[in-house]
């Protein structure tokens, strides 16, 4: 009898165990893009401001991306950061990118090893291009770009909050270090 109420009381706790086992910090919503992409526009230099920490551009700073149109119509991206300082060993991916949806333009595909392919999603845009946040439907990547190497905090915090509207845990959003930019 002992061991039973044992039990019994313990189901509170075991029930809670498994309602927060399946709880998430981030929206299982779809994800959405912005309405339009204009890609001559998108086309250019871009700064990482912030994202998520991911193995492919670990202990990486400074890094840019840029992205220019091919011959064929892809997308030819750049990739281009330093190793641990802005000092540091200079490194960079060439990849290749091409619009999947091309109603709105913002939804991209980009691969930097042969035909392996990833989502790359606009979800948010600056009216002038002057910054663009890109993630793709799990959420798992995520990285606020601008087309100069420091964003204000006004601006960084707006982003930010509509990111977390958005479902996203903006805990995990790490700052990339950037050279300052000489006027």
């Amino acid at each position: 009898m002992k061991k039973i109420t044992i039990l019994l009381s313990l189901i509170p706790i075991i029930i809670s165990a498994i309602w927060l086992a399946g709880c998430k910090t981030e929206s299982t919503n779809p994800l959405k893009t912005v309405s339009h992409v204009d890609l001559n526009k998108y086309l250019g230099k871009w700064y990482e401001i912030s994202k998520y920490p991911n193995k492919f551009e670990k202990d990486m700073v400074g890094i840019t991306a840029e992205y220019s149109l091919r011959k064929d119509g892809s997308i030819k991206v750049l990739n281009h950061g330093y190793l641990n300082t802005l000092d540091g060993k200079e490194k960079s991916a060439t990849g290749k990118a091409y619009v999947a949806d091309k109603n709105t333009g913002a939804k991209l595909r980009v691969s930097f090893f042969g035909p392996f392919f990833a989502d790359y999603w606009v979800i948010a845009l600056g009216d002038e291009y002057e910054y663009a946040v890109v993630s793709e439907p799990s959420r798992k990547y995520l990285w606020i770009l601008s087309r100069s190497a420091q964003m204000n905090d006004e601006k960084y915090n707006k982003i930010v909050t509509f990111l977390s509207e958005s479902g996203f845990d903006t805990t995990k959003l790490v700052i990339t270090p950037q050279a300052v930019e000489k006027p």
